[in-house]
């Protein structure tokens, strides 16, 4: 298993970010190579992905969400082997710290030699820098939210 820390500062109220983050839906508008996320249940999603040219789809369930606190996974079908959490950290009134931590088990000789390249790293980052510019872009409105616990 490979792992992954990143962060970054979100200029919007710790609410906003994590009611963002619990519309799985709408990753890909700002996570590159998510082709189609479906939630299939409070606590089951389905992805379809297509990152270096490689297409897999799998099933992610949440197996912790506290609102507001924390959002974590990991997947159960599929090829993609991989758990994660992401945090949310109140800065200020209007600036919140995302975290997100992801291990993840590379398959094959491609995953493995990006992965010792640092593409997962970097594939994670832009997807942190996409989400901020995709929040803040809404003048901080969500759009929508989840605020059930798991």
């Amino acid at each position: 298993m490979s792992k992954v820390e990143e962060s970054i500062e979100v200029d919007v109220p710790v609410s906003t970010a994590y009611n963002q983050w619990t519309q799985f839906e709408t990753f890909p508008e700002f996570m590159d190579g998510v082709e189609r996320i479906e939630q299939r249940t409070d606590t089951l999603t389905h992805w379809k992905t297509k990152i270096g040219g490689v297409e897999r789809e799998f099933d992610a369930e949440i197996t912790e969400q506290i609102p507001d606190e924390r959002v974590a996974w990991t997947t159960t079908g599929g090829e993609a082997k991989q758990a994660g959490v992401v945090t949310f950290h109140r800065l200020d009134e209007g600036r919140t710290k995302v975290m997100l931590q992801l291990d993840h088990d590379p398959k094959g000789l491609a995953d493995s030699v990006g992965d010792k390249l640092g593409f997962v790293k970097r594939q994670v980052t832009g997807d942190l820098k996409r989400f901020k510019q995709f929040i803040e872009k809404r003048d901080g409105i969500e759009t929508g939210a989840w605020r059930g616990q798991v």
